[in-house]
């Protein structure tokens, strides 16, 4: 069995900075290489979008890993090289309405008052693909994470927004970041809503 201390290449397919740092704080050594294929959703429900959306990647990258060739780089035993393909995707969802990152700050507003004062939940989709000897074997998952936030008046509001945080954040916030003020609780795993349930791939990671 292989776990993914095992891989001798692990690949992200993802640019997100705090996916990286995450995958950092286990101890792995990874290459990044962005996913570009043109996301297709045929699905609704936003556990079901999360799981199309991160299995397109990885197979994007799994191809790209073909067609460069390197599932023939050889380990030390002469074998094929055992190479895992990560793709993530999250998204925040209230009552089903998916959250993304906001167009503006009047649409990054728009989410945060939506979520003030209520509870939301965060599903990332993680779909991993080991690849040896040009056999590609898939495991697939989806966390989800209920986060409750704080009532928030119209000049907080306001105020976090015009700090840029919320710019480039699936509903609009960062709980990593200045959004923390405004946590009540949450249920589930923390870096699930930072962008990748580690603890869950680490132990999720086992293929034959």
């Amino acid at each position: 069995m292989k776990t993914i201390r095992d891989m001798d290449r692990i690949i992200l397919a993802s640019a997100s900075p705090r996916r990286r740092e995450l995958l950092k704080q286990m101890g792995l050594e990874f290459e990044v290489m962005p996913s570009h294929v043109e996301e297709t959703i045929t699905r609704k429900i936003p556990w079901e979008i999360v799981m199309e959306l991160s299995s397109q990647k990885a197979r994007d990258l799994v191809y790209k890993a073909a067609m460069d060739s390197i599932s023939e780089v050889k380990n030390e035993d002469g074998d094929g090289s055992n190479i895992l393909v990560i793709g993530a995707d999250t998204i925040v969802a209230y009552q089903n309405e998916i959250l993304g990152k906001p167009k503006d700050k009047a649409d990054a507003v728009r989410m945060i008052k939506l979520l003030e004062g209520k509870q939301h939940s965060v599903y990332t989709g993680v779909s991993m693909v080991y690849l040896k000897e040009g056999i590609a074997q898939t495991r697939t998952f989806v966390e989800e994470t209920k986060v409750y936030v704080a009532h928030m008046t119209d000049e907080q509001i306001d105020r976090y927004v015009d700090t840029g945080e919320s710019m480039d954040k699936a509903g609009a916030y960062a709980i990593q970041g200045l959004f923390a003020e405004f946590i009540i609780k949450i249920d589930g795993d923390y870096n699930n809503v930072v962008g990748l349930p580690v603890g869950r791939i680490m132990r999720e990671c086992i293929f034959s």
